[in-house]
């Protein structure tokens, strides 16, 4: 019985492997393009994690989609807001969190003279 979990586990983790690394290719992602090494992918990876999360706890910009994109503690945010105060909040916001080199802040303000 043993012996057939551990078959059944190692196919499965094979299968997901394949998956996982199949779906980032067909996202656009190459993964052998990267050259950053892992241990600042992981670190890029966290700072963008921990900002999305100061995103989400803030009054003020939780409520608009921003992109945050973070490569070698260079964070690129992306997105539309409906002021000027939103936008440099979520520019403080990243520029405060641990690790983050530069903040470029590409986020738009929404043009409500159209509606």
């Amino acid at each position: 019985m043993r012996t057939l979990m551990v078959l059944v586990l190692s196919f499965a983790v094979c299968g997901c492997t394949s998956m996982m690394l199949g779906g980032g290719a067909a996202g656009g992602y190459q993964v052998d393009k990267d050259q950053r090494p892992a241990g600042v992918v992981a670190s890029d990876s966290a700072i963008t994690t921990k900002i999305k999360g100061k995103y989400a706890a803030d009054s003020v910009v939780s409520v608009f989609n921003i992109g945050v994109r973070t490569w070698e503690g260079t964070v690129t945010l992306s997105g539309t807001v409906s002021s000027y105060i939103a936008r440099d909040h979520a520019e403080s916001i990243a520029k405060s969190t641990g690790g983050v080199k530069a903040v470029n802040n590409h986020i738009v303000i929404a043009d409500r003279s159209a509606k």
